[in-house]
């Protein structure tokens, strides 16, 4: 068959759509940095189960690194105790899973020095814990008090710095550190990169807008973000259904929002996958290899949301 001159100009006019086309797709890839999350895995979804039991399930959970949990919660930092530092620091090495926090309500703010200096010694870098005021608090007041509280931490932040650790606030209810305006103004205040937040969805208005809003102004001070949805709650016993439905992918709370603002700061801190049993110190499945399952499953929910956006 005999080709045309203009059979020759058309074809080569599509093959330079087709190449602008390829090319332009690229360049919008390469535009868009790759982006993903650094999971940690929180001994308390074991309830208080063996450490023995609980590590092998960290990397088959898709996290890089375990955060202990005290009682009531969990009983893996009194495990710790018991066995002795040097033991948990083999079996940390035995199954290959680094400590990447230390959950410490119980202590508090302004009783953490020991800890950290336990954390350091165990190559743990992140130290989660509650806020110490007033509560209930608006405006002026809560901005001052929020202040208080900074000012109260510089102390404990010079240990903190001492030992490379990063103490993450978390917004909890009932705590001066519980709504959005104090979580902006804890962030403002902070003196250094050792005072961060933990930000647990959960305990704030379940609106993705207001939540991806609050994590673009938190910025470089998150340090820890909780999947976490408020779902049924976590305060009173029911079906098992109902309680899952504070893991991602299971109520209502739509996650992408918050994950893009996660990608647009570049959030390079942890992410928990999490939820609370009640009552407490429960496992929130009855075997360990379920509730990996649970975890990855949501993991899973996230991960494509993210490569969705």
């Amino acid at each position: 068959m005999r080709t045309t001159r203009r059979d020759f100009l058309s074809a080569a006019a599509a093959a330079s759509g087709s190449l602008f086309t390829a090319s332009a797709d690229r360049t919008l890839a390469a535009e868009k940095p790759c982006f993903s999350l650094t999971y940690l895995l929180g001994s308390c979804l074991y309830g208080y189960m063996d450490l023995a039991t609980i590590l092998p399930e960290v990397a088959k959970a898709g996290a890089a690194a375990l955060d202990i949990w005290p009682k009531v919660h969990g009983n893996q930092r009194e495990q710790l105790d018991e066995m002795g530092e040097k033991r948990f620091a083999a079996l940390l090495q035995q199954h290959r899973v680094p400590l990447g926090c230390i959950t410490q309500y119980k202590l508090g703010p302004f009783s953490l020095q020991d800890e950290m200096r336990l954390a350091q010694r165990l190559g743990c870098k992140t130290m989660v814990t509650g806020a110490k005021g007033p509560k209930d608090l608006t405006g002026e007041a809560l901005k001052a008090a929020v202040k208080t509280f900074v000012e109260a931490m510089k102390p404990h932040l010079d240990v903190a710095a001492e030992t490379g650790i990063t103490v993450a606030i978390e917004n909890h209810g009932k705590s001066l550190i519980e709504s959005p305006d104090s979580l902006k103004w804890l962030a403002e205040f902070r003196p250094s990169k050792h005072l961060g937040v933990a930000l647990a969805p959960y305990h704030l208005p379940q609106d993705a807008t207001l939540l991806a809003d609050l994590i673009r102004s938190l910025g470089d001070s998150l340090s820890v973000f909780y999947a976490w949805q408020h779902g049924m709650g976590c305060m009173t016993q029911m079906p098992k259904e109902e309680e899952l439905k504070q893991m991602p992918g299971r109520g209502t709370l739509d996650f992408a929002p918050l994950l893009a603002a996660l990608r647009d700061i570049r959030y390079p801190g942890w992410t928990e996958i999490f939820m609370h049993a009640t009552p407490r110190g429960t496992p929130i499945l009855d075997t360990a290899e379920a509730i990996t399952a649970e975890v990855n499953r949501a993991r899973a929910h996230l991960d494509s949301a993210l490569k969705s956006l």
